[in-house]
């Protein structure tokens, strides 16, 4: 026990002294604080107090500027009053080519004399913009819908708007508008925070033990300590390193979320709450026991550093999968692929916290993954702990992706 001690101490001593270690902890949260700072005192000195600065930085409003068109096949009888601050009418092309010359309009519409049977309609702007042709798109089509309607306003309303939906929700969370840009870039921030802070704190002990291992200290460490030993002081010395980032990095994102709502005008429901940083450092610890355990026995089974760095990427495949399948999991929440990811253990240290993040989860789900969680890595820490023997850790044999799996397996 004394020497597990010993190899919990140094492990975590050398990890927290490193600059790097250091800056990233204290530096990250408070370029957080400074942005926040900076933008409320612009937004108090603006004076503007309706609209959101997170929201606009994440989703700019567009500013339009005025367009010309020419109808060649004269179905443009009228331009409504809402269209003509956007849109100019001119008699030829040779017209409105000259007025994009000098300046007047950025681009021109060209609608053909057939556009009734093919519904042709050629936009001609300066530059090269394929994106800013799809969103501009809207304008020209009001203004053709608008006359094919026989200039009738109220039908063309009707025609964009059919129906007045009014959501009801049963559940006592906070509705958030699903037009807002914060219904998706916050749970796909806690994805990403997750994601990041369990691979790094698993990647620090598969560099550990490589490392250890190529260099030839893991043969004057052998002598003195046991590889289980070894194996329970690395795990949980570099598990506190992850756990002190995690509590620093996700209070700070807490705090500097409450702080946004007051100074930004951020909706209620997007306040996450103080039960999620529960959560969060449950299946970090979680998470990173289990990918921590993966990347340690990779590390007893490489001969050196660069394999290891390799041999990654099968590891990490399943904590991957859950950013491949982002959209599913922020739009539909409660859905059955959704469900599925945040209780395999596997994928579940991540997708959970998205879930928590994006919308209401009932108390079951993220219990019974963590049962489910905590089996696995038991099972897993004593498959590693197998792989953690003097044959593995003084070989230097070339290292097979079989191999690795079979040692988890028991089967080697």
């Amino acid at each position: 026990m004394n020497k597990t001690l010993l190899v919990l101490r140094n492990e975590f001593i050398e990890v927290v002294t490193r600059r790097s270690f250091i800056l990233t902890l204290i530096l990250i949260p408070l370029i957080g604080f400074i942005i926040t700072l900076v933008v409320s005192g612009l937004q108090n000195s603006s004076g503007s107090s309706g609209s959101n600065p997170i929201t606009e930085i994440i989703s700019p409003s567009t500013e339009f500027s005025m367009e010309g068109f020419v109808d060649l096949g004269g179905l443009v009888k009228t331009v409504p009053q809402s269209l003509s601050n956007r849109l100019h009418a001119y008699a030829t092309e040779k017209d409105a080519r000259q007025a994009l010359r000098i300046g007047e309009i950025s681009a021109y519409y060209l609608i053909s004399a057939d556009y009734m049977k093919t519904g042709s309609v050629i936009y001609i702007r300066p530059d090269f913009n394929p994106l800013g042709g799809i969103s501009a798109s809207s304008v020209i089509n009001l203004l053709l819908e608008y006359n094919l309607l026989n200039g009738n306003q109220q039908l063309l309303d009707r025609l964009h708007s059919s129906m007045n939906l009014k959501e009801v929700s049963l559940s006592q969370q906070p509705v958030r508008d699903s037009g807002n840009a914060l219904t998706f870039f916050l749970p796909y921030v806690v994805t990403m925070f997750f994601y990041i802070i369990i691979l790094t704190s698993a990647s620090l002990l598969l560099s550990s033990v490589a490392s250890e291992k190529e260099s030839r200290v893991m043969e004057i460490m052998m002598t003195s300590v046991t590889p289980m030993q070894m194996l329970t002081g690395k795990i949980i010395a570099l598990g506190a390193t992850g756990l002190l980032q995690t509590v620093v990095w996700s209070g700070a994102g807490l705090l500097l979320l409450r702080i946004s709502g007051s100074s930004f005008n951020i909706p209620v429901a997007f306040q996450l709450p103080i039960s999620i940083l529960g959560w969060g450092v449950l299946f970090f610890l979680l998470g990173y026991a289990l990918y921590g355990s993966l990347m340690a026995g990779l590390g007893a089974l490489v001969p050196n550093l660069r394999e290891a760095s390799q041999a990654t990427t099968v590891i990490i495949l399943p904590l991957i999968l859950p950013l491949l399948l982002i959209n599913n999991l922020i739009s539909d929440p409660n859905g059955t692929l959704s469900v599925i990811l945040s209780i395999f253990p596997l994928t579940s240290p991540v997708s959970m916290m998205t879930r928590l993040a994006a919308a209401d989860v009932p108390i079951w789900e993220p219990i019974l993954a963590t049962l489910l969680l905590v089996g696995t890595v038991y099972l897993v820490i004593r498959a590693v702990a197998g792989m953690f023997r003097a044959q593995n850790l003084l070989s230097g044999q070339a290292f097979k992706i079989g191999i690795f799996f079979k040692e988890l397996l028991g089967r080697s």
